[in-house]
């Protein structure tokens, strides 16, 4: 069966990364860096201060640790456990993919960009949903962020979706023991 799902992986792979078209390379290349985001990052931690005052210093926490979770669990233990090559270093695809400008480290399960973005959007999400309304763009911005480690051609779709819900999952994590150590540490001092 697992032969099977990575099979079906790969086929996939092949198929959207056939797409590539010469003017939407660099432009897809510019989005999956972080620099470009930086405004928005920035955009939010204002919206953040703006909306909880003192009490952000624990959402940043909480960003901090899902954020960490997200891309540790990724990086630190998924790709040297499983060792899933990357499409651009796997050998069989020579010729046949598209691979923009580098290739990244050995291994690619599962995404670290998808699963950092994926914590940004979920984790967000939970912080505005009782005092900004409309913040489901996130996941927008994190699925299309995501895709283009596929179009470029340094993940699978699988890396890519499991890559989501560890980010899914850290960002839950994060905001829930945040919540617990703000409560914890002086709930007076930091309102909700």
């Amino acid at each position: 069966m697992l032969d099977k799902l990575i099979e079906w992986d790969e086929r996939l792979f092949l198929h959207l990364n056939a797409y590539g078209i010469d003017w939407l390379d660099p432009i897809m290349f510019a989005i999956t860096g972080t620099a470009i985001w930086i405004p928005m990052y920035l955009f939010i931690i204002y919206l953040t201060f703006k909306a909880y005052g003192k009490a952000s210093i624990w959402i940043l926490v909480g960003i901090g640790l899902a954020i960490l979770l997200a891309d540790q669990g990724t990086s630190g233990l998924m790709k040297p456990y499983f060792g899933r090559l990357r499409p651009c270093h796997d050998t069989r695809w020579e010729g046949q993919i598209l691979n923009y400008r580098y290739c990244g480290g050995l291994y690619g399960f599962a995404s670290s960009h998808a699963s950092n973005a994926f914590a940004v959007a979920t984790y967000f999400c939970l912080v505005f949903y009782k005092k900004i309304r409309g913040f489901g763009w996130l996941f927008l911005w994190a699925a299309i962020f995501s895709y283009t480690r596929i179009y470029l051609g340094v993940h699978y779709p699988g890396d890519v979706l499991i890559g989501a819900l560890v980010g899914i999952l850290s960002a839950l994590i994060g905001f829930y023991l945040a919540i617990y150590l703000k409560n914890k540490i002086n709930p007076k001092l930091y309102p909700n």
